[in-house]
């Protein structure tokens, strides 16, 4: 494979929709295609899985039907979307992976990490991405701006509590896993960027 797959972690809010649209332009202008996407989700059969997992309805879901759930969504998304895409050399730019997972349902859903990796090796059958950048801001402060623009989901309306644990989880990660890059995100969209550019830079 010789595209180029770069994930954006962080909290809900965090600036991963807009710092991906702007990286999408760098690329462009170096002519690449890009293609977006985002987990849960990212094909048609993923999406559905979204709106399963995402739903306020499905408040009764047990911690472990959304962790092998969220695994499924990813599955498909890496067969159908990443890798096809990455064999024809696009860049593929993802809002959260397998690190969401590990975060939300490892940690703050208190099933393990090693519980949570285990089922989402098998869904990802080996696939790193190049780049994996953490976008270090205050969840609540992250998840506030995020509220203010749309509704909130099943997993954003948990209390403020579940939110810090898993910001702290992803601190946990980052200090295991030395791929994961944490960047400071409270400031410009301008300041991130150029950042960011820094790293996108090296596996150029």
């Amino acid at each position: 494979m010789n595209g180029i797959f770069i994930v954006l972690e962080g909290p809900d809010g965090s600036g991963k929709s807009t710092m991906a649209k702007m990286i999408g332009e760098y690329y462009e202008k170096k002519g690449k295609n890009i293609i977006f996407t985002r987990e849960p989700g990212g094909t048609k059969i993923s999406e559905k899985i979204r709106d399963i997992i995402l739903d306020n309805d499905n408040d009764e879901m047990a911690y472990e039907t959304e962790a092998l759930l969220y695994a499924a969504s990813r599955a498909q998304h890496v067969h159908e979307k990443i890798i096809p895409n990455l064999k024809k050399g696009n860049v593929v730019i993802s809002e959260r992976f397998v690190y969401s997972s590990l975060v939300y349902q490892g940690i703050g859903r208190k099933l393990g990490v090693d519980r949570v990796n285990m089922i989402n090796d098998f869904a990802i059958n080996g696939l790193k991405p190049d780049l994996v950048l953490f976008f270090d801001i205050d969840p609540e402060k992250a998840l506030n701006r995020k509220i203010a623009l749309e509704e909130a989901d099943r997993l954003e309306n948990e209390d403020i509590s579940f939110h810090q644990n898993v910001f702290a989880g992803y601190k946990k990660l980052i200090e295991k896993y030395d791929e994961i890059i944490s960047i400071d995100a409270d400031r410009t969209a301008d300041e991130l960027f150029e950042n960011i550019c820094e790293y996108i830079k090296k596996i150029d």
